[in-house]
């Protein structure tokens, strides 16, 4: 199983970014979907989350109105448009798949991405 994540990069405070998330060997359209990121010295969190069941969405409140979640099925990937970004937004981005429903503990999560470096500068 790979999730591959992609679309880091270093932008300007107000820009934005969409990260990109294949997965390989899973099909996301059975799993829930999500985004993690992990600041330095920080704790890795959840900022946003697809269920397939309901299609029901979390979003943290750091970047809700500002982030959206998607999928495309046909191309089994999910992504994550970021706008208005922020210097705070600067983190490693992670995806990852789990069965079940949104939850916000990683170690729920039997399949992740290997990372993306977003870095946003003021």
């Amino acid at each position: 199983v790979q999730l591959q994540a992609s679309g880091g990069g270093l932008v300007q405070a107000g820009d934005s970014l969409t990260l990109s998330c294949a997965a390989a060997m899973i099909t996301i359209s059975s799993r829930t979907m999500a985004w993690f990121r992990q600041a330095p010295g920080k704790e890795r969190e959840l900022i946003a989350g697809s269920t397939r069941i309901s299609g029901s969405l979390y979003y943290a409140d750091a970047v809700k109105g500002r982030f959206t979640i998607s999928r495309d099925n046909a191309k089994n990937t999910v992504y994550l448009q970021m706008n208005s970004l922020k210097p705070e937004d600067t983190a490693v981005y992670y995806c990852a798949a789990r069965n079940g429903m949104i939850d916000y503990r990683q170690f729920s999560y039997a399949y992740w991405g290997q990372g993306t470096q977003v870095t946003v500068s003021s």
